[in-house]
């Protein structure tokens, strides 16, 4: 199998995007480890879920750099290895500047830049650092295409995937004589548990007409393109940004 015996480190794979990621290496025979901070039912049905194994469920609050450090840790003591590291942990949350209170703007730049900028960083520090003594590996993160459109209900959000992306640019450029490739996958809307009530509210035939396929995207399609830049081979897209969208925002 593809990924036979690898280890892998999701973040926030308790569902959705995460979950998807997660089974999709399980599929291919890796182990895999998969974070989570608040679901820990869904993190715990997740993992249940998992083909081979055995895999690895850790709690973690990623905001917290120690959290980052143990979790590579936790990871490379259960599998002896670490190929592959997905940062998927996000969050979104509204703070539109002509509505929301000073303390709610603050709080929420706070915490977005924390668990979508931050806490990523501090993973793809611990990771490269033990990739580096251990033949190299591959990071691959998981953006937004608000980081290239806006997002003016949130942001911050947009500003912290925007630097998700320029960050991972510039780990690429630095890790890869060490045998690390870094890249980000930057879908548009998906029809994950968080997304689905929005989809299925008065708004959703609008969300769902942006894209000429007249749908979101599947957490699975995104998981496909994880899989491309973790499959040995694609080393030359290292510092790429592959947009999974449906067309439903082009850039140049």
């Amino acid at each position: 199998m593809q990924f036979a015996g690898n280890g892998v480190l999701v973040t926030g794979a308790a569902r959705g995007i995460g979950r998807a990621v997660a089974r999709a290496f399980a599929e291919r025979g890796a182990r895999v480890a998969i974070s989570y901070l608040t679901r820990e039912a869904e993190a715990r049905a997740t993992l249940a879920a998992l083909p081979g194994g055995p895999h690895l469920a850790v709690h973690a609050d990623l905001t917290e750099p120690a959290a980052a450090e143990r979790i590579v840790a936790e990871t490379t003591a259960a599998f002896g290895r670490l190929d592959v590291v997905v940062n998927n942990a996000g969050i979104w949350e509204a703070h539109p500047i002509d509505s929301a209170s000073s303390e709610e703007w603050l709080r929420a730049w706070q915490r977005t830049l924390a668990v979508n900028l931050v806490a990523p960083a501090n993973v793809c520090y611990f990771a490269a650092r033990w990739m580096k003594e251990h033949g190299g590996g591959r990071i691959v993160n998981v953006s937004s295409r608000g980081a290239f459109r806006g997002e003016p209900e949130a942001p911050g959000y947009a500003a912290s995937k925007a630097g998700l992306n320029a960050m991972s640019q510039s780990l690429a450029q630095r890790l890869a004589p060490h045998g690390i490739f870094v890249a980000v996958v930057a879908p548009g809307f998906v029809d994950t548990e968080r997304v689905a009530p929005r989809l299925a509210g008065e708004g959703g035939a609008a969300i769902r007409a942006q894209s000429p396929l007249g749908r979101v995207a599947t957490p699975e399609e995104v998981a496909n393109a994880v899989l491309f830049f973790a499959t040995p081979g694609n080393e030359s897209a290292t510092g790429a940004i592959l947009d999974v969208n449906g067309a439903s925002y082009l850039r140049t």
